[in-house]
């Protein structure tokens, strides 16, 4: 029977949720003049700022995270822009049949023309930005300008001509110059997710803070899942005589949280084999059947008797005969499993008698499960665990092991704060889709495309990426910018990985398209 609801829905709830869901940097929070208490509320000023061509005015006091310029930054995120990705078939691999992308430009132009395509299909996105340690360029979009221009020219670079400026720490907007870099880029970012993606974003002390601030607001801090702290070297920084060797990812869905899955459980003890190893895996003797840690129940306090020996739980008679009489502890001896479930796992391979004792077999791709119907079956289940918010302290996960990872290649690169292998491997295989388009803007020496091939490899998916590259130049008189570092290193990855395996069959191609200025005019036409 169905209960009729005496009232109507809260229309004001319910437009809130809507609003809030669009614009998440709108959420805040305001004095209510009536009560004088905190109410939930949205920011009139940055919802008109996001459905506004220009820089809109606004004092009100209210909680929200601001910096200078900040409402140019949502602005330069919204403007549009007059430009195209050309197709580049002599530095690309089999360009015809690949579904992987490399992109060279400024990432804020191609994270907007992506938009069109991409919109809402993206699972994963890994990004390695600027650390801003006061040696790092940042992406200078110029604030000073008036908003005509400002939107003409999007800040694309100086007066100079140059796309990078160092931000040094005696920069009176350091912290500034950081956020309204990565504010607008992360705000593109989030349009492209799928309602199941995520993002995975590194950075350090510098700006862990700021960022945690910006993914709130932009993702909302309801979707903020974890951050995870990295060893990133052994040796580290040394201010003020304490060793800094660690940095973090961060992590924040788009908006669905039953995305992640376990990872490959490892366990040395899984060393033993039986005729079920085929179907089961590896085992372990898992524990003694019998335990005195739980609740007693006469139920399963009962005799087993196997090739002519009795077994009773404590192995002690006498103690058992007691527990019959009714003088037992709270929790005293009993086996862990009942006379049916036991009887099953004796049939079929479950059970060990050793030195006197019964034990249970643990095996690492199987389970007993009961059944609908009462029974008890075998059903196949590889073990997983949950991902740890320490997974990435060991040094398998650190720089060091990616600078030898890139040296391995033999490309003469020299980059400070690369990023390993096993670590974007590990982020995506904590996705469930195995065929997950994964999107890196800040990619570097092109750590990603491997980790994709490797992975693919490992658990048969087919991951296709998207990386992004601003062709920075480079000391290296063989690679002048960091883009052909990354499309060789991409190369190299491929070309090594399918000469080990021969067999496999994976997508080791890439197509390079390059940003450029759109040479398509005005159209008019008399829609009469």
């Amino acid at each position: 029977m169905l209960k009729l609801k005496m009232r109507t829905s809260n229309k004001a709830d319910e437009n809130y949720k809507k609003l809030a869901e669009m614009f998440p940097n709108a959420v805040t929070e305001a004095i209510d003049e009536t009560t004088g208490k905190v109410v939930r509320a949205i920011d009139k000023d940055v919802l008109m700022q996001e459905i506004s061509c220009k820089v809109v005015d606004g004092n009100e006091e209210r909680y929200q995270f601001t910096w200078p310029d900040k409402k140019k930054s949502v602005l330069l995120a919204n403007a549009p822009i007059n430009k195209t990705l050309r197709p580049c078939r002599e530095e690309s691999v089999d360009f015809d049949g690949t579904e992987n992308l490399y992109i060279e430009g400024d990432n804020l132009e191609v994270l907007k023309l992506l938009q069109e395509t991409y919109l809402g299909k993206i699972k994963m996105i890994y990004i390695d930005p600027p650390y801003n340690t006061g040696n790092d360029f940042v992406y200078e979009d110029d604030f000073a300008e008036n908003t005509d221009e400002y939107l003409a020219n999007s800040g694309q670079f100086d007066d100079e001509g140059n796309r990078l400026v160092q931000n040094t720490e005696s920069n009176g907007r350091f912290h500034t110059d950081w956020l309204n870099m990565i504010y607008p880029r992360l705000k593109l970012a989030k349009d492209l997710l799928s309602d199941d993606g995520v993002i995975f974003i590194s950075i350090d002390d510098n700006e862990v803070g700021n960022l945690r601030k910006v993914c709130d607001e932009v993702f909302g801090n309801n979707n903020f899942i974890a951050v995870f702290p990295r060893l990133a070297t052994k040796s580290g920084k040394t201010p003020l005589n304490f060793m800094i060797s660690h940095d973090y990812v961060l992590c924040y869905t788009k908006s669905r949280h039953d995305i992640f899955i376990g990872q490959a459980f490892e366990d040395d003890s899984y060393k033993y084999s039986d005729e079920f190893e085929t179907d089961r895996g590896r085992y372990n003797l898992k524990q003694p059947l019998d335990c005195n840690s739980i609740s007693y129940s006469a139920s399963l306090d009962y005799p087993i008797t196997y090739d002519g020996v009795t077994y009773y739980p404590g192995s002690d008679y006498d103690k058992y005969l007691a527990r019959q009489s009714g003088k037992h502890l709270p929790k005293d001896y009993a086996w862990r499993w009942s006379k049916d479930l036991f009887q099953f796992g004796l049939e079929n391979g479950w059970i060990v008698f050793q030195n006197g004792r019964i034990y249970t077999k643990g095996y690492l791709k199987a389970t007993i499960e009961k059944q609908p119907n009462g029974s008890y079956a075998v059903v196949k289940r590889e073990k997983t665990r949950k991902m740890s918010t320490i997974d990435f302290i060991s040094n398998d996960y650190s720089n060091d092991i990616a600078k030898k990872q890139l040296a391995c290649h033999k490309i003469p690169a020299r980059f400070d704060f690369p990023k390993p292998v096993d670590l974007i491997k590990m982020l995506l295989a904590t996705h469930y889709d195995k065929d997950a388009l994964i999107v890196d803007f800040f990619s570097g020496s092109a750590t990603t495309a491997e980790a994709v091939f490797k992975q693919n490899l490992e658990d048969g998916g087919n991951r296709k990426f998207i990386l992004i590259q601003l062709p920075e130049e480079t000391q290296d008189t063989t690679y002048k910018t960091i883009c052909e570092i990354g499309k060789e290193r991409i190369r190299r990855a491929a070309k090594k990985i399918a000469e080990e395996n021969p067999k496999a069959k994976f997508d080791g191609g890439f197509r390079v398209l390059k940003l450029d200025s759109s040479n398509m005019k005005d159209v008019y036409y008399n829609p009469w």
